[in-house]
């Protein structure tokens, strides 16, 4: 069965959502003991959170590339990242979308939230041929992800280690058993249609996307 171009897969229960980011350690380990990002972080920028594990990986090298030694796994409310989708802007102008580009200009600089759709990767890091969202955060959208939507944080580095080594020892088939489990994530139509999602990634109006274990 094909991948819908644009969909959103992730690691989530009924009540969060799974993201990545990867900081170095002076404020991947503070962030950890107190549960929330903390200082040295900084709020006054935009933040980008990543559903996908394996984008993550690509994006950090496997926990190598300088400034992103230690990756982060942080649950946070599926309130907080649907409030997030529902006040985002896409990252590009989309003459199919947009109404004209003036418009999405205005938009995307009074947005707090901006998305985009980059190739999804494999174990091997190689591009896929369907895409993968990338949720950046800014202003009020920090703030509520900081203060609010975070419910923990968790450092996942020795686990990410593990895999890149396994990979390295060509055993892919354990290195693929680490592998967080992340499904389907639908949204609502109406909460899809400015993000450019494929139609059938998306549940009818008035639906909400139901957790299954």
């Amino acid at each position: 069965m094909s991948v819908p171009a644009r969909q959103i897969r992730a690691r989530y229960s009924a009540d969060t959502i799974t993201v990545y980011q990867a900081y170095p350690p002076q404020i991947a380990l503070p962030a950890v003991a107190a549960g929330r990002l903390v200082a040295p972080f900084k709020r006054d920028r935009m933040t980008w959170i990543k559903p996908s594990f394996l984008w993550m990986m690509y994006r950090c090298g496997w926990a190598t590339k300088p400034g992103q030694e230690r990756v982060l796994s942080i649950d946070i409310t599926r309130e907080g990242f649907e409030w997030a989708l529902a006040r985002a802007c896409l990252s590009h102008y989309d003459r199919d979308l947009h109404d004209d580009k003036a418009t999405w200009t205005r938009q995307l600089k009074t947005s707090p939230v901006r998305v985009q759709w980059d190739p999804e990767r494999s174990l091997h890091l190689k591009a896929l041929p369907y895409r993968s969202l990338q949720v950046g955060i800014s202003d009020e959208a920090v703030d509520r992800y900081v203060d609010d939507w975070t419910v923990a944080v968790t450092d996942i580095t020795p686990t990410v280690h593990r895999v890149r080594d396994l990979l390295h020892g060509g055993d892919v088939q354990a290195a693929a058993a680490h592998l967080p489990i992340e499904r389907v994530y639908q949204l609502p139509v109406h909460m899809a249609a400015g993000l450019n999602i494929s139609p059938d990634a998306t549940v009818g109006e008035g639906s909400k996307q139901q957790y299954r274990p």
